[in-house]
């Protein structure tokens, strides 16, 4: 873990919104860095978007691409602004609720060795219960605000949350409430009656009436929301990676390295093409659907980060262009760049986060759900037991 820097906390805000640190010519050593960092081939013709076809006519009325998943979805579903739920991650805390209708979901590191996960829900409207819920780091809110939603959390240190939770233009419901936002009755507890942790809820109806109560526009923001977040193949010719003459097997993702108290791993089932999640050594279910949590794609940002003050609190870099990462699909993998800045007219905190192979070309990924690790740069993990670490 890095020293705290002088000056840290006048500097992070600057750090955390414009690029810094080092270069994007930083390099990685260990499972074949030369196969992985610098490929010669472009990707082809049938690992980018296809022409249309029949898979493009809706299979009933009134249903949509999503714009998270690509996957077939009612239209209202797809106008609606999604949740960015925050779930503890906590052994104690599982399962957990609503987990079958994440379409993203992120894991990052907090304060003491320990990550959180904060999920970003689609048709959550029908929902019965969704949580338990926790509290919320302030470089999950700008991981979230590329998806326009509706921020649900329990409280959070003050001190590096408020400024952005009190803007204006993010909307969120705090179970705790005060100055980071109010709770407008979205939040029960299981059991009722109880204060201990892990036991904060809320579910569609509560949350719709919240937002009715707040003033929360549910569907999409005009300014909030710009071009499809991610780019998607067409089904029928998914991208298998075949094109990358310097992809590397991919089928056990192993991220203790990065998460020492989750062990938070991936292992691909190569019959339905899913990358499936474990924490602590066992599979991660919804409580409700006990079905376990699975991915099409992978994406690991490796994130320029510091150590905010004597109790661990972190904070990372969530807007940059000079940082790099993995995309992992399909058994395989890639090295990649990402980079968060404005596009269009989009707020340059809604735009989204793009990857890009090093040929400098945006990646295409599959149909379905994303897994993403932010991970500290210097951090290291294992796929296929072979370590992947970075060389500063």
């Amino acid at each position: 873990m890095k020293k705290l820097q002088v000056m840290l906390l006048a500097a992070l805000t600057a750090t955390m919104i414009f690029g810094c640190g080092k270069s994007s010519n930083d390099a990685i050593t260990g499972i074949s860095a030369e196969k992985i960092q610098s490929s010669t081939q472009a990707a082809s013709a049938s690992d980018t978007a296809g022409t249309a076809s029949s898979e493009d006519v809706p299979p009933a009325a009134g249903m949509v691409r999503s714009p998270f998943t690509n996957e077939w979805e009612d239209e209202s579903v797809a106008k609606t602004r999604p949740l960015a739920v925050m779930y503890p991650i906590n052994k104690e805390a599982q399962p957990q609720y609503g987990l079958s209708n994440v379409a993203v979901f992120y894991e990052i590191m907090e304060e003491g060795s320990m990550s959180r996960q904060m999920g970003i829900l689609e048709d959550w409207q029908k929902l019965d219960r969704i949580g338990n819920i926790r509290s919320i780091r302030d470089y999950f809110v700008y991981a979230a605000l590329e998806y326009d939603p509706i921020i649900i959390h329990f409280g959070g240190p003050e001190l590096y949350v408020k400024d952005i939770l009190t803007r204006e233009d993010v909307q969120n419901l705090n179970g705790v409430g005060g100055v980071m936002g109010s709770a407008y009755g979205a939040f029960y507890r299981v059991p009722a009656g109880s204060t201990s942790e892990h036991t904060a809820f809320t579910d569609g109806k509560h949350v719709v009436a919240a937002a009715k109560e707040a003033g929360f526009q549910l569907e999409h923001r005009d300014n909030y929301y710009g071009k499809p977040h991610f780019q998607f193949t067409n089904e029928s010719s998914p991208n298998t990676l075949s094109a990358y003459s310097d992809a590397v097997d991919a089928t056990d993702i192993d991220m203790a390295g990065c998460y020492p108290v989750t062990k938070s791993a991936l292992k691909y089932n190569a019959d339905d093409h899913l990358y499936y999640k474990t924490l602590y050594g066992q599979k991660q279910v919804d409580a409700e659907t006990k079905e376990q949590l699975s991915f099409t794609n992978v994406l690991i940002e490796r994130a320029y980060y510091e150590v905010r003050d004597a109790h661990g609190y972190l904070a990372f870099q969530m807007h940059d262009t000079t940082r790099d990462g993995y995309f992992i699909t399909q058994g395989k993998m890639i090295h990649v760049t990402w980079k968060k800045e404005a596009i269009g007219n989009t707020e340059p905190d809604y735009s989204p986060t793009r990857f890009f192979d090093d040929n400098g070309k945006e990646i295409t990924v599959n149909t379905g759900r994303t897994m993403v690790f932010v991970i500290e740069e210097d951090n290291t993990f294992k796929v296929n037991g072979e370590v992947v670490k970075y060389r500063n």
